[in-house]
């Protein structure tokens, strides 16, 4: 199956890196052959996706990184790179190819250090592949630091490295960065899309598929995970009553505390899974005895990593609350589309009970207020505001509203 198959509903995006991975193979051969490079080639060293959570930013650089490592003998007839089987395409879409390094952090940002290391690899020639290719899927958690250390980089690249970069949107980069990349903004995928490829490719049952596409609104990472996973599924249902939970005072404190708490347990929970593998590693390669007893010297290395699963967890709890707000976020926005008497197709049809009680409990302006009043919660979590603080102040709002 070729590699632009799992780019969900982005046609247009799909045929412009198809044509640039046609003309980036077009300059490898000339090189190869000693010849000219051909003249208004669509390959640039730089690039930027950008679109909504759930687009699909990091699927179609990691699509791309592979088109540029395709070396099926089709491609080579005029056929366009990426067919998706041969050990180029498929190593670096498994994450396997000595030549394409993807980055992702599960932690709050991006440092200097992290990115001085990428530079470095960067300035590499290909071990073997066509292109030296970096795939950063968090450009936007890139540090004030870490961002002037890769604008060199991206500034003065060396002849075979391409930087494929990913963030939310434009804004979210440097200006001087984002000025030197060619964009390519993706859309939130249309839900149909969505259903029919977790039928196609995850086996999950079409009724299903349809509404949990519906539910998350295009977003193809939550869709599945709402389909595989029963804890999400409970999650969720529990975040969409909490608006008839917010009656009093003691109901709202009551309501954040409880948000905050599965947050918190769903880090965790994660961590368990990840932690104690990533920790029994660590204390193998450092030679710990058979009784768990660490060599000496080592306790820098392992506090290095428990500081380190310290603010992943911080991140994951953030992220499990930020999740959360968003889905509180859909839901009154499909209590406003009934009040507005509006014919958008709503997303949580199975609370359709409490969609209409809100509905005639308030007026489109207090919803709004209520929605904004979610925004500012987001907004001050992201500015570190302590999450039961700012969570019990949108509670309240919640009930003001």
């Amino acid at each position: 199956m070729p590699v632009w198959d799992d780019l969900v509903g982005q046609e247009k995006v799909s045929e412009q890196l198809a044509a640039a991975a046609r003309d980036a193979d077009a300059l490898v051969t000339a090189a190869a052959a000693d010849a000219p490079a051909p003249e208004a080639s669509k390959m640039t060293h730089a690039w930027l996706f950008t679109g909504p959570p759930g687009s699909g930013r990091s699927t179609a650089a990691r699509a791309f990184a592979a088109a540029l490592q395709c070396v099926s003998p089709d491609r080579a007839l005029g056929g366009v790179p990426g067919c998706g089987f041969c050990d180029g395409c498929h190593t670096s879409l498994v994450g396997t190819h000595a030549d394409v390094e993807i980055v992702r952090t599960d932690l709050l940002s991006i440092g200097v250090k992290e990115t001085r290391d990428l530079v470095r690899r960067a300035q590499m020639s290909p071990a073997g592949g066509r292109w030296q290719v970096i795939v950063l899927e968090d450009a936007d958690r890139l540090t004030e630091g870490a961002g002037n250390v890769l604008l060199k980089a991206v500034e003065e690249p060396a002849p075979r490295t391409v930087w494929l970069l990913c963030a939310p949107s434009v804004e979210d980069v440097l200006p001087t960065i984002r000025s030197r990349c060619r964009l390519l903004t993706l859309r939130t995928p249309p839900v149909d899309a969505v259903a029919d490829i977790l039928v196609r490719r995850d086996g999950i049952e079409p009724d299903v598929a349809a509404a949990v596409a519906r539910a998350t609104q295009g977003h193809i990472g939550r869709a599945r995970r709402l389909a595989t996973d029963a804890r999400a599924r409970e999650r969720r249902a529990a975040v969409l009553k909490l608006p008839l939970r917010v009656g009093d005072v003691g109901g709202c404190l009551k309501a954040a505390q409880e948000l905050i708490d599965t947050a918190s347990e769903d880090a965790k929970q994660l961590a368990e899974e990840v932690d104690v593998k990533e920790t029994e590693e660590l204390k193998a390669a450092l030679g710990a005895t058979q009784g768990g007893r660490m060599p000496r010297g080592t306790a820098g290395v392992m506090k290095e990593l428990e500081d380190r699963q310290k603010r992943r967890r911080t991140r994951t709890q953030r992220d499990s609350l930020d999740l959360a707000l968003t889905d509180l976020t859909g839901l009154y926005r499909d209590v406003l589309a009934l009040q507005l008497g509006s014919r958008l197709a709503l997303a949580n049809t199975e609370v359709a009970d409490t969609l209409e009680r809100l509905a005639r409990a308030g007026t489109p302006e207090s919803t709004l207020r209520r929605i904004d009043a979610i925004a500012a919660c987001r907004e001050a979590l992201d500015r570190n505001v302590a999450p039961l603080l700012a969570v019990e102040a949108m509670t309240m709002a919640l009930r003001a509203g």
